[in-house]
């Protein structure tokens, strides 16, 4: 089995690599023959980004300015437009020449003019505005309120507008006061004054004047000096307001695009990389997953080899002992119980160690069912300890139990605490000295939430430090198998601690050791003077009050 898991680790190995560098070989391709390819297609993203970015402002600083006419051009308060603006007009509104309100029939009814509205220029754009510039307007399919520009050359001049439809209740003196009546809201730019002031203070803060300038529909060029021949140069319109003109910016010498080429170079890079790192973290891992697979193959091969040991020793005293019986080669009547209490022990062990296996078997195949029903912690504690008091007396240990009275009861499954119990008992057993004792102490405790915990306290070595965790792995036995303190071999499985952790997790517990006499860590204090042994060893399994559903 562990040959082929290795063979199937070597054929995916084999293809993660291949796959990984054929993708270093991919991109280094790509960065080799298309670097020229990447920096055009920079270069083009970042200078059309840059020139929406520079046609949308100068569009919002417009609009912003529409914003504040729309707001003065009240319909109820047409006579004082011109004295609720000019005060304002030049910090809130600096292109906005004019303000005119028409009514459906295109008749002026207010007129407010930064110039005062007595000169010929203004009154030549009022005519304008009446007889040519309202046909041009899409009045009929915009919606009120809806602001609309209108950008067009009349007579040679560029001029710019923007433009409301408004509905308001008539004043009395138009004759029919309360009807509804329509009104064209009109700002005129001056189409000069955002040429000269707004266009080089937005185009101007982040870029020098000879990488912008603007064209006319005729390609003349309104604002900045002209880009070199050969340049590479993007032009867009402006959106919504002077939608007659174009912007064209170049990006040549601009540290901006260079960087942009710089930062694609480095993505490539860390791709590379990255698939460096993919193919290392990749062999590793299945490097790791092998070794440990090298491990539990051995790990298994020595459990098998345990428990053959384990069923051997006592199958070959019950069958030596049973001869001896059948035979009748028995010199007294004490001899004969002392035989038959052997087999009897051997068998206990014998059934013992085979539930232990076959349990680990379904908890290996997640088949473990427990059956989860209100019991008493301590009862089920009880009757574990009296499976093993005979074999502890016989061995010449004492099983002490020191069992709290009143407590609370739980959900449990009486079988899994009486086999937890057990190994813990059988475990002690191994290590504890001859005429030593063994305490079982159980007791309820507050920590996070009220548990009951089981404490099993031996006489022996103790755990090392080292091998606290290790042991409730399956498989492991601590100290290699053998005595801490007298280096002989210890019987054992490895597997009954890994029940006893299972059947606490299950529980929603824990399991644990430490040192019976680390500072008083464990209650109970050192041992009794004169008591032989060493340190000890308390294992621990705690249960919450409350239990688990039988689901879990």
């Amino acid at each position: 089995m562990a040959g082929r898991r290795e063979r199937l680790a070597g054929a995916l190995l084999l293809p993660a690599v291949l796959a990984a560098v054929g993708m270093l070989a991919y991109f280094t391709y790509r960065t080799t023959l298309q670097v020229e390819h990447l920096r055009q297609q920079s270069v083009f993203e970042a200078t059309l980004g840059l020139a929406n970015d520079k046609a949308d402002r100068l569009d919002k600083r417009i609009i912003e300015q529409d914003e504040v006419v729309f707001a003065i051009a009240d319909p109820a308060r047409l006579g004082d437009i011109a004295q609720r603006w000019l005060p304002t007009a030049q910090r809130e509104t600096p292109t906005v020449r004019a303000i005119v309100v028409l009514d459906e029939a295109h008749t002026v009814l207010a007129f407010a003019s930064r110039a005062g509205g007595a000169f010929a220029e203004e009154e030549a754009f009022r005519r304008l505005l009446v007889q040519r510039m309202c046909g041009d307007m899409d009045l009929a399919r915009q919606p009120p309120d809806e602001l609309r520009h209108l950008h067009h050359e009349y007579r040679g001049q560029s001029y710019l507008v923007s433009y409301w439809q408004r509905v308001s209740p008539a004043p009395a003196a138009w004759g029919d006061p309360g009807k509804p009546r329509q009104m064209i809201v009109v700002a005129w730019h001056d189409v000069g004054r955002i040429v000269k002031e707004t266009m080089p203070q937005l185009f101007s803060e982040t870029a020098t004047p000879s990488r912008v300038n603007v064209l006319d529909e005729d390609g003349r060029i309104i604002f900045g000096p002209p880009l070199r021949s050969g340049e590479f140069t993007v032009g867009v319109r402006f959106p919504t307001t002077l939608y007659g003109w174009r912007l064209q910016v170049s990006p040549s010498g601009s540290d901006e695009l260079a960087a942009r080429v710089r930062n694609r170079a480095m993505l490539e890079l860390v791709m590379v990389v990255l698939s460096c790192v993919v193919i290392v973290l990749g062999v590793a891992t299945i490097l790791l997953a092998a070794a440990r697979d090298r491990r539990m193959s051995a790990l298994k091969s020595e459990f098998v080899a345990n428990v053959s040991h384990e069923l051997k020793t006592p199958l070959a005293l019950v069958r030596m002992f049973g001869e001896m019986l059948q035979s009748g080669r028995v010199a007294s009547e004490a001899k004969r119980q002392e035989y038959l209490d052997i087999i009897v022990s051997e068998s206990e062990r014998l059934s013992s160690l085979i539930e232990n296996v076959l349990d680990f078997a379904r908890v290996e195949r997640g088949r473990q069912a427990y059956d989860f029903a209100d019991g008493s912690v301590g009862d089920a504690v009880s009757k574990a300890v009296n499976v093993y008091r005979h074999r502890a007396e016989s061995e010449g240990v004492a099983l002490a139990t020191d069992i709290a009275p009143d407590l609370p009861r739980t959900r449990i499954d009486d079988r899994a605490i009486q086999l937890a119990v057990i190994n813990l008992v059988d475990n002690a057993l191994k290590y504890a000295p001859a005429s030593g004792t063994v305490t079982i102490r159980v007791r309820s405790e507050n920590g996070a939430g009220e548990s009951i915990v089981v404490r099993v306290i031996d006489r022996g070595p103790g755990v090392p430090l080292e091998d606290r965790e290790r042991i409730f792995e399956r498989f492991v036995r601590g100290a290699a198998g053998r005595d801490a303190g007298s280096g002989r071999p210890v019987r054992g499985s490895g597997i009954g601690l890994a029940l006893v952790k299972h059947i606490a997790e299950s529980h929603g517990g824990r399991a644990w050791v430490e040192n019976a006499r680390s500072g008083g860590a464990v209650p109970g204090g050192p041992a009794a003077p004169g008591t032989a042994g060493g340190p000890g060893a308390s294992f621990a399994i705690s249960i919450p009050v409350g239990g688990v559903d039988s689901e879990s």
